[in-house]
């Protein structure tokens, strides 16, 4: 069945919305997540890829450590509450600095995130090698290697739908990550899909069933550890956000992904990273920010679809 578009007058102001209501706008209440896009290259090309990653779609240039350092630097100087940092793509494994860039960020006291498709890129042995050299730096436990967590997305609990999504052997090549990532004594959790039309609690008696028959530590019941994220697809009619909805949803702004966090990616061709409202919103200009992060500390308009269907209608975040 096919689903109504997205009717042209919406989300073209800032301020208002088509029928002339206020919009809604999102106060930065902290910055809990920095996420840094480490470039938009990826192994595989996914039928439906929000950021539209592939292995020739290069429009976010690889970031480099000493670009990665210099926010990082920011933040101490700055005192900003950062708690988490998040590493996303494209493939985060297709950057050749990105372990670095995790030692970096984990040497200054943060939770790290990296989102992977746990495939080819991860499960080349210099990068793993790196790996385990950094594990056995940090040492165990939660104040070591235990804050560093790889999201892996496994798009269904079974291999049919995942590769309609990745691609036809898809799924055998990220399990075989996953498992490395658990023998090495890695943090794991997972991202799916809930466009399949499954009851979101047999989803997550499925996917327990998985983790359970492939001895892997993850909690589905914890939406922390399986994160079931909305589909998003910009061309869909869906309602837009003014500031009455916070009442009528039972919702706050701070309940919404850009209170909390920003992202920083680097333009093909750009001579320096600019910082973004959003992980969902890489292309989009409107969204762009300043080049630092004080810069970035200003009010976010919802102003696309993905901040109606994703974050305020659907609950989703990328941050752990």
């Amino acid at each position: 069945m096919s689903l109504p578009a997205l009717q042209t007058a919406k989300f073209r102001d800032p301020e208002v919305t088509a029928d002339g209501s206020r919009r809604a706008y999102v106060r930065l209440d902290g910055l809990d997540t920095l996420w840094f896009n480490t470039g938009t290259l990826c192994n595989i090309e996914c039928a439906n890829c929000y950021i539209e990653s592939s292995p020739t779609n290069d429009r976010l240039a690889y970031l480099s450590l000493d670009e990665v350092s210099r926010y990082l630097d920011e933040i101490e100087a700055e005192g900003l509450p950062t708690r988490e940092i998040g590493f996303t793509g494209g493939e985060p494994f297709m950057n050749p600095e990105l372990v670095p860039m995790l030692r970096e960020s984990m040497i200054r006291g943060h939770d790290v995130i990296v989102l992977t498709n746990a495939m080819q890129p991860l499960q080349r042995r210099a990068v793993q090698a790196a790996l385990v050299a950094l594990r056995d730096e940090l040492g165990p436990g939660d104040d070591g290697i235990g804050r560093l967590t790889f999201r892996v997305s496994l798009d269904h609990h079974g291999p049919k739908l995942h590769e309609r999504e990745r691609g036809v052997g898809s799924w055998s090549v990220a399990m075989a990550g996953l498992e490395w990532l658990r023998d090495h004594e890695f943090r794991l959790a997972v991202a799916g899909r809930t466009c399949w039309g499954e009851d979101e609690d047999a989803a997550r008696a499925a996917y327990a069933r998985l983790f359970a028959n492939h001895a892997l530590p993850i909690d589905a019941t914890d939406h922390g550890e399986l994160v079931l994220f909305p589909e998003m697809d910009e061309t869909v009619d869906v309602p837009e956000i003014t500031v009455d909805c916070w009442g009528i949803l039972g919702q706050s702004p701070s309940d919404v992904m850009c209170a909390s966090s920003r992202m920083v990616v680097k333009r093909r061709g750009a001579e320096a990273p600019a910082v973004l409202a959003c992980t969902l919103l890489p292309y989009d200009e409107a969204f762009e920010l300043g080049s630092t992060l004080a810069e970035a500390d200003v009010d976010v308009p919802l102003n696309h679809p993905h901040c109606a269907k994703f974050c305020v209608l659907g609950g989703g975040s990328c941050s752990a």
